[in-house]
């Protein structure tokens, strides 16, 4: 177990995934090259991940990946990876191993999604600070929702603690009753996510590679995993289509004090 007065010493990367092409949006654009508040949406996640700490970020493209990259072209702290198929969000962190295997027993990691533009760096700070105060080997942060139709579900054990990630699809009913759900937030110690994916199978109803995966390997491995409530439910939104896309935007407005953009 990592301790208190070592944990923050390490190093922090982030893993951003931006591969998706959003077939739902409309235009032949890459889903987190659309604008929010006039910025592509991915560099939203890019400064939340910048600002809890992370000294190097790790963009897993695909679709578009060339206006991605000439998007953070002068950016020294972003480095690509190309995730040429599409074979889920664990196949796509595998497409980083390259950028983040050097320092993965002295890092941490964080896992996010580009098309999350509401994510915000007071929330990173609470995940990465619990993943460290918990020894973890992978910590996720949660949201408590109205509605959680379609997201993953927390099962907590007896004692409160993560026990595993249920999809909608594979939950009981008993499970789907939980509103306690998954938005795609997660700090890993580099070295146990790395070794983790390595065991991630695809026998599954989509023939993915999950990263959710990971945490049950782990926790039977006798790996701390953990999780914190720590996401505003008005920040679970991510953006799949035109309507979803405004509906951000607003928010953001909102956020920022009706700006009508934001410095690069």
């Amino acid at each position: 177990m990592t301790t208190a007065s070592n944990s923050n010493q390490r190093g922090l990367v982030a893993v951003i995934l931006a591969a998706g092409k959003g077939t739902r949006m409309q235009s032949d654009l890459p889903k987190v090259m659309h604008p929010v508040m006039g910025r592509p949406m991915v560099h939203w996640v890019v400064d939340a991940a910048r600002a809890a700490g992370a000294t190097k970020v790790v963009l897993v493209v695909g679709h578009g990946a060339e206006l991605v990259k000439a998007e953070f072209a002068g950016a020294a702290d972003v480095e690509f990876a190309l995730q040429a198929q599409q074979l889920g969000t664990g196949h796509a962190v595998m497409m980083a191993k390259g950028a983040i295997e050097g320092d993965a027993a002295s890092t941490d990691a964080f896992v996010l999604c580009g098309d999350g533009p509401l994510i915000r760096a007071e929330t990173l700070h609470a995940l990465l600070a619990l993943h460290r105060r918990e020894g973890a080997a992978a910590t996720l942060a949660t949201s408590v929702i109205a509605d959680p139709k379609g997201y993953g579900r927390i099962v907590r054990d007896a004692q409160g603690r993560l026990a595993r990630i249920v999809e909608q699809k594979d939950a009981t009913d008993a499970e789907r009753a939980i509103r306690e759900v998954n938005p795609s937030y997660y700090c890993f110690r580099t070295d146990d996510l790395l070794d983790a994916l390595a065991r991630v199978g695809n026998k599954n109803a989509s023939g993915e590679y999950y990263i959710t995966d990971v945490f049950e390997i782990l926790r039977h491995a006798g790996r701390v995993v953990a999780a914190i409530d720590a996401v505003p439910p008005e920040d679970v939104l991510s953006i799949n289509d035109p309507v979803q896309l405004a509906e951000v935007d607003a928010i953001l407005r909102r956020r920022h004090g009706h700006t009508a953009g934001a410095p690069r």
